[in-house]
């Protein structure tokens, strides 16, 4: 019983500290003038965070990963959607990984 509280706990303050971070961003971004170069950066966000989050898997060069890679590339380069470019990312790298079996 004790693990569950544990993690309840846990979770609870993981939820706070991300509403935080969303209500501290808010509150600061009305103080702040929006300069090209602030707009320029937050612009750039979205594929800084997404780099880092698949990174990871880049680095171990599994085949379905280099797959899902070349597929972004290739999508993004076609239809210039980041959207399009991820899902079809991860259906090709669901796809290796189903058909080579490993999970």
């Amino acid at each position: 019983m004790d693990g569950d509280v544990t993690f309840y706990l846990a979770l609870l303050g993981m939820a706070l500290a991300s509403y935080a971070c969303r209500v501290a961003g808010y509150l600061l971004m009305g103080w702040l003038q929006i300069t090209p170069r602030l707009e320029s950066a937050l612009r750039a966000m979205p594929i800084g965070v997404m780099t880092g989050i698949v990174a990871p898997s880049i680095a171990a060069g599994r085949p379905p990963e280099l797959a899902g890679l070349v597929v972004v590339g290739v999508v993004m380069k076609l239809t210039g959607s980041d959207l399009a470019a991820a899902v079809a990312g991860a259906a090709t790298v669901a796809a290796g990984r189903w058909l080579l079996g490993s999970h």
